[in-house]
């Protein structure tokens, strides 16, 4: 048995569980000074006063959560090349300080290429402990076929 996960061994409807994570309020905050300076994600006052009544985090850090989820769950045993293409990702819930968020990944295609390689379209998506999704993104990701006489793990 391969811990290694190749292209073939995925498959579209597949949906790999990525675990939770819980965002802090220092991290929101911490995150927000280093990235994405706005008072919604650095200052309490300021964004007690916004629509949001309280300090949210920002889209790129919510973004960074799922990555580290897949990375951690997934990529981190994947025949993974490089990451090709972010698109369609929307933001659909503010994420708040101590929100636990659970991450799923779900394959919708698999290419194969002539060299090698396959171009897999996945869709993540992060929600919060009240089931409500706070993210989605559509993606697409390289990733190296199994070598000739090697064995896969057949996982997904």
């Amino acid at each position: 048995m391969s811990a290694v996960l190749y292209a073939e061994e995925l498959r579209p409807g597949a949906v790999f569980d990525l675990g939770s994570a819980k965002v802090s309020k220092e991290e929101i905050l911490e995150f927000g000074r280093r990235f994405d300076p706005l008072p919604l994600h650095t200052d309490e006052d300021a964004a007690a006063e916004s629509r949001f009544g309280g300090i949210i985090a920002s889209g790129f850090h919510t973004l960074a959560v799922l990555q580290r989820l897949s990375v951690d769950t997934l990529f981190s045993r994947a025949a993974i090349i490089a990451g090709r293409e972010m698109g369609s990702i929307r933001m659909r819930a503010p994420v708040r300080p101590e929100d636990v968020l659970h991450g799923t990944m779900e394959i919708v295609e698999v290419r194969a290429r002539d060299d090698g390689t396959a171009v897999v379209h996945s869709r993540g998506t992060l929600t919060n402990g009240s089931g409500a999704v706070v993210l989605e993104l559509e993606g697409t990701t390289l990733w190296e076929h199994r070598p000739p006489g090697g064995s896969g793990n057949g996982a997904a």
